[in-house]
């Protein structure tokens, strides 16, 4: 994807509201996957390990190459906020200009799919599927996330 405003792209007017918000799509209760994929966007350039984790499950789940990368061994899944919140705040400490681009989102049956530009640019599609926990508005936290790199 290439050139325009990423929120022209996913349907955000000037006032912030999602232009395509249907119903039938919205992923919580106060945010379309759109809305939710900028703040999540956000919450990583940020820094703010707190904002980041406020996405999640306590007993969420995570699958990517980068954990095997950085960890060694086979294992290239994470579960719970103690351990992948450790996790993070190590690569947060190494790559401290980290810095996300957001491409596009899509979204499926109680899941969205994040595609966004990465560390050393590379492509990332981040799959969320949400859980039965949610905040205290109502917003549905992730349970499970599976990452993917180009």
């Amino acid at each position: 994807m290439s050139g325009g405003n990423i929120d022209h792209k996913l349907g955000i007017d000037e006032y912030g509201k999602d232009q395509h918000r249907r119903a039938d799509v919205v992923i919580n209760r106060r945010m379309s996957a759109a809305e939710f994929a900028r703040e999540w966007i956000g919450a990583w350039n940020s820094h703010d390990l707190d904002r980041i984790l406020d996405h999640y499950q306590d007993d969420f789940e995570i699958t990517t190459p980068m954990i095997k990368l950085t960890l060694g061994g086979d294992a290239g899944t994470l579960k719970g906020k103690e351990a992948i919140g450790a996790y993070w705040r190590a690569a947060l400490d190494k790559v401290p200009d980290l810095h996300f681009e957001l491409l596009d989102v899509t979204e499926g049956v109680d899941s969205l799919a994040v595609y966004y530009k990465s560390i050393l640019d590379k492509l990332a599609v981040e799959v969320m599927f949400f859980g039965e926990q949610a905040d205290e508005h109502g917003n549905q936290k992730v349970a499970r996330v599976v990452v993917h790199y180009r």
